[in-house]
């Protein structure tokens, strides 16, 4: 049975956009019973660059839980875990950092896309810098040959069996295991915002939430970006960059109606409300089973700690007997 580690950064709650692009086929795959999965909710990675706000992380972990529980994530088929109950974690990190140099992180294409992004510059906090190297330590100590991640981090899956080839040979031990990143089918990548940015995401607040209720899902898609130049209903309308229609064909099964809704709109004769609503009943049949059950597991917050805590002592047995292997291919096993 292949191993999967997959997971997130608990800084604020899930959005649509994990929902597709990761959430739905976790469930899938784990409701295959071919694999063995830990799900990571990465609180140490999420801690490289919001140090100085350890509030949000605290209250993160309880809300990316619930989002779990809600789509589906099933604690009796998958490790909940969290990343900071680890310890080995952070001890393979100090020994995978000898076998990587300050010039390979920088050429990582991810890490230089996310310096940029947060607008670092020369101000890199350095448990940040190194991020792909405890990405690593996170893989190997529960041996995942599988690593579901989005096309960004290609770069990352990469630099992480770089280091996992180089702790083999150097040591002459085939303890690690070189890790296959899963990504997502061409198509099927981030999920734009509301607004028509290319990314979904918490900073820009362009999300639709899992959370969301009824009416703040139906205001936030009312106010969708659809075509700026179709101004009267009998305006003929542009699909590309209509993000009504990007949502429908990601989200409507009915590829038939979405087929022939496109066709009224570039013809003219199809307002953009009538197609926002529709989308709106769409997306509410999606998110209100999934609204329901995040309620219900809500009401006992005590239970849900209490699966993080069980998970995370499973995970911490897996990834104790990893170090003491580790440990051992090296030689600082002094007194075992």
């Amino acid at each position: 049975m292949k191993t999967i580690l997959t997971g997130d950064r608990p800084t604020g709650k899930l959005h649509i956009g994990h929902y597709i692009g990761s959430l739905k086929n976790r469930v899938k795959m784990q409701n295959s019973g071919k694999y063995r999965t830990f799900i990571m909710i990465a609180d140490q990675q999420a801690l490289t660059d919001n140090a100085r706000d350890p509030e949000k992380i605290r209250r993160s972990l309880v809300e990316v839980t619930l989002d779990y529980l809600a789509v589906g994530i099933d604690p009796a088929k998958s490790t909940i875990l969290v990343q900071s109950q680890i310890p080995a974690l952070t001890e393979l990190t100090s020994y995978y950092l000898n076998l990587v140099t300050v010039s390979r992180i920088e050429r990582n294409p991810t890490v230089k896309a996310e310096i940029q992004q947060k607008h670092f510059e020369r101000s890199i906090p350095a448990g940040f810098f190194i991020y792909p190297v405890s990405q690593t330590a996170d893989i190997t100590a529960f041996k995942a040959d599988l690593v579901p991640v989005g096309d960004d981090q290609e770069p990352m899956i990469e630099q992480a069996r770089e280091i996992v080839r180089s702790f083999n040979t150097i040591y002459q031990k085939d303890i690690l295991v070189e890790p296959q990143g899963v990504f997502p089918p061409k198509g099927f990548g981030r999920l734009p915002g509301l607004d028509g940015n290319a990314k979904m995401s918490k900073s820009l607040g362009n999300c639709i939430y899992l959370s969301d209720d009824a009416d703040t899902l139906r205001q936030k898609i009312m106010s969708m970006y659809t075509d700026p130049d179709h101004i009267h209903v009998s305006d003929p309308g542009k699909i590309d960059g209509n993000m009504v229609f990007t949502y429908l064909d990601i989200f409507d099964s009915d590829k038939a109606k979405v087929a022939e809704l496109k066709e009224q709109y570039q013809a003219g004769g199809l307002g953009d409300v009538k197609i926002k609503r529709y989308l709106n009943e769409v997306l509410e049949a999606e998110l209100r089973p999934i609204r329901e059950r995040r309620q219900e597991f809500a009401k006992d917050i005590p239970a849900v700690y209490d699966i993080l805590k069980k998970g995370s002592e499973k995970a911490n047995e897996v990834a104790e007997q990893t170090l003491r292997e580790v440990r051992a291919a090296i030689g600082v096993n002094y007194f075992d």
